[in-house]
Parts: structure tokens; sequence; C-alpha cells
């Protein structure tokens, strides 16, 4: 398994559903943006999933057989892609996707299963099995209870959205600090 092909610096964060992933990039993403971080974010769905609805003329023009439909506004514009495919996208088909001359960082949701370097996120009273063992691409363990993970690898607190928006730019080269006084 190779890494997928990126311009930007890129981070996963990888889990189990239910720990906690979408709401710690929230958090992380309020922190880079005071700080002039431009993030773009790739997540995974397990599932179908719509970003217009019945009604809307996006929608109707999508279902009448548009392969793309392009929506667009003042304030933002989205492109609908159908896939007819059998299989997941992969990683590096979607990161090429985005325009890298806005950006500065690429944050993951998901795609735990390929190589790239990840973050793994973990809450022992969820009962799930810790991936870092069998995962070589994980940099970190974010959790909620360091004291039962016992690893090399650093543990970063997963209530402490600062100290990992810290270790994230302090991985990629960055020196912005996070916290009441930056």
């Amino acid at each position: 398994m190779t890494s997928p092909e990126s311009p930007l610096p890129l981070l996963g964060f990888a889990a189990f559903s239910g720990t906690g992933k979408t709401t710690l990039l929230v958090q992380l993403l309020a922190l880079f943006q005071k700080q002039g971080v431009r993030i773009g974010v790739i997540k995974h769905a397990h599932h179908t999933f719509d970003i217009d609805h019945p009604g809307k003329d996006s929608y109707r023009l999508r279902k009448a057989g548009a392969q793309q439909t392009l929506i667009a506004s003042k304030n933002r514009w989205a492109l609908i892609h159908e896939n007819n495919r059998p299989d997941e996208p992969q990683l590096g088909e979607l990161i090429a996707r985005l325009n890298p001359g806005t950006l500065d960082l690429i944050l993951v949701e998901g795609f735990k299963d390929e190589s790239y370097p990840k973050i793994e996120l973990h809450r022992p009273s969820l009962g799930q099995r810790l991936l870092f063992p069998t995962d070589d691409s994980i940099m970190a363990v974010a959790t909620d209870e360091s004291a039962a993970i016992n690893t090399r690898l650093p543990i970063l607190d997963l209530n402490d959205p600062p100290a990992i928006a810290q270790f994230i730019l302090q991985r990629f080269g960055g020196d912005i600090q996070f916290g009441e006084n930056p």
C-alpha cells in the first residue's frame, strides 16, 4: 500500500464510528481559521448522501441524468459528480480534486485503511480495538484515557484540541501558537 500523492501536507484522523472525529475536526478548524491556516477537508462517507434535496433545481437536474452538476452563488460553489462505480474512490483521486493554491493543509476524516499520515482517535470506553499496532502510518494517538494506551507513539489528549492543533503544526513545520496568548 502506497501513500497517496498530495501537493500539500496531508493528515488524517482514523477511528471507529462514534469516537468523535467530526467533533474534533470542527474544533481544530476553528483554531486553524483564527490563525489564518487554510484547511481543505476530505471526508469519507460509508453510505449514500445528497447535498441537494428533492424539490431543488440541482436535485432535479442530477436525477434527470446530469453526470456533473455545478451549483454556484456569490457565496460558494459545489460540484456534484455522480460515481457509477462498484468500489470506493481512493484518497489520491479526491486529493487531486482540491485546489492546492488556496490551501495550506489537507485534513482527512476516514480512509483509515489507506496508508497516509494519521492520528488515531481512541476512546477505551467504547471497547474498540486500537488501529496503530497494525497501521504503521499512524503517527500519534489522541485519547481520553492516556494510561490505557501502551505505545511509543506520541499520546495526545483528545479533550485538548489546542494541543492537538499545535502538534499538527509542529509536525508540518508550523510555529503558530494556540491558546489564550497566541
